[in-house]
């Protein structure tokens, strides 16, 4: 597969693109690409560009010579409802799920996740997660990054699930050793919403709260998985069972 770079705006027949300043040094750095090298652009919004990038001073420049038509998304649209996890490991979820196929990823408070963030630190944070699924979807080829949401609390996630009850994608909560098996549900009609709590567990009213949101427990089999195994693993699972795997 050739280099492959996404780019922060519309690109257009024949038009001379400059890379963000990262992507040249990865290119020519990195990659060791050379003056003239082959390489697919894409912008996000579906489709790929065949390029040729030449060096531009210190920057690189790209000459937009071919689109195609690639769309690499699942059938089955997927939506993480992730509950923060301690450290970077969502770093880790947003990767592994954005290779995996899922379409979009909401982080979510519960009252056991470790990290806090406010203000600055929280607008940060969210874009360095979609910089990583950027970059995630750079190496595996989808041209359509998926949506990773602004953090929001789990009780104000839950109220608006509450709200759109009549929407018809299934809303699944993966609980360790409870609730049917994932293999023996029906197909979700128009995608699936998979909630995973934190490290410990969602507490009590938390999980009446996410029953009374429309959340159906899901188990992933006699293991205990870890936070940041759990919606890899069961994205995977389901692009087997209902996806394009």
């Amino acid at each position: 597969m050739l280099p492959r770079f996404h780019v922060p705006f519309p690109l257009a027949p024949g038009a001379g693109v400059e890379l963000p300043e990262e992507s040249a040094h990865h290119a020519f750095r990195v990659l060791r690409l050379e003056d003239g090298d082959p390489v697919v652009l894409f912008d996000g919004r579906g489709g790929e560009w065949r390029a040729h990038l030449h060096r531009a001073g210190k920057g690189a420049r790209a000459v937009l010579e071919s689109y195609a038509v690639e769309d690499r998304e699942p059938p089955l649209r997927v939506t993480l409802v992730q509950a923060l996890p301690a450290g970077d490991k969502m770093d880790f979820v947003v990767q592994k799920c954005t290779e995996l196929g899922v379409a979009a990823i909401q982080p979510v408070a519960a009252r056991r996740s470790v990290i806090r963030l406010s203000g600055d630190r929280l607008e940060r944070r969210v874009q360095h997660w979609r910089q990583v699924a950027i970059a995630a979807c750079e190496q595996c080829g989808r041209n359509q990054p998926p949506v990773v949401a602004p953090i929001v609390d789990l009780p104000q996630y839950l109220a608006r699930m509450a709200v759109e009850n009549g929407n018809a994608q299934a809303r699944w909560l993966l609980a360790p050793g409870g609730g049917g098996r994932l293999r023996e549900m029906p197909t979700p009609p128009a995608g699936v919403q998979i909630l995973v709590g934190p490290e410990g567990g969602f507490e009590e009213d938390e999980l009446k709260a996410t029953a009374l949101a429309g959340f159906q427990p899901v188990g992933l089999g006699p293991r205990v998985l870890r936070t940041e195994t759990a919606g890899a693993a069961a994205i995977a699972a389901m692009m087997a069972l209902w996806g394009d795997f």
